[in-house]
């Protein structure tokens, strides 16, 4: 909304009320500003409906003490314009808020420097790399990474000998736990298919600090996840 335009109409239209309630104006001075108030009514009606429906009920030229007390609706009116675009932010619900210090370790630890240095792209991009370098150690690989790794790791029918992770329990008898298994392979190949590679091959300018945090927490979840999976072997 224009609210720069909002204000300067009933300023327009406050200034033409004062000027035909004036002592000391003549009866040609006080039609015109009568005609130039009347020309304004729909504008400043629709303006106050915008900013306050209440101000709008209240807006009546024509009542016995209608221009003077347009006066005192145009100063509220006003007073919700100096204050609206703080409204948002003072008085929003207050929200819950994510801790990047409480993300797991490979994340954060990884991500920090290039964050307090307000680099957000790369502070995700080192995150992905230190999960890709934490699974890479722990199921004893080093000739694939990043999607395709994770791909090799959640796969549902590893080849003899090749190692893959699961998280710890009997799937057989635990369906939430099965479920959980079979979300891991998407997951992951998600998140360095729509997240890390992103923050590697994209180089228009840096990313805003919400996206960057929303990355954070998903790549969280992920180093966690395989952080709690144990090594198997296929037969």
């Amino acid at each position: 909304m224009d609210y720069e335009w909002m204000r300067e109409r009933l300023t327009d239209f406050d200034d033409t009320v004062k000027t035909w309630a004036g002592e000391h104006v003549d009866d040609e001075l006080a039609a015109r500003c009568w005609r130039k108030m009347l020309r304004a009514e729909p504008t400043i009606k629709r303006i106050l409906a915008t900013l306050d429906p209440q101000l709008a009920d209240q807006f009546d030229l024509n009542s016995r003490h209608g221009p003077m007390m347009s006066i005192n609706l145009v100063q509220r009116a006003y007073g919700i314009l100096d204050d609206i675009n703080e409204w948002s932010v003072r008085l929003r619900p207050q929200a819950p808020a994510l801790a990047a210090d409480q993300f797991h370790p490979w994340v954060w630890r990884a991500a920090q420097t290039y964050w307090d240095s307000q680099h957000y792209r790369a502070a995700v991009n080192a995150a992905a790399t230190a999960i890709n370098a934490h699974t890479q150690t722990k199921v004893g690989r080093r000739d694939v990474s990043d999607d395709d790794l994770m791909n090799q790791v959640f796969t549902e029918k590893a080849k003899e000998g090749q190692p893959y992770l699961r998280l710890p329990g009997d799937p057989e008898a635990d369906r939430t736990l099965r479920s959980r298994n079979n979300a891991l392979r998407p997951f992951a190949a998600g998140c360095f298919a729509g997240i890390r590679n992103p923050s590697v091959h994209e180089h228009e300018g840096d990313w805003p600090q919400q996206k960057a945090l929303e990355y954070l927490a998903s790549l969280s979840v992920l180093a966690r996840w395989i952080d709690e999976c144990a090594v198997h072997y296929g037969e």
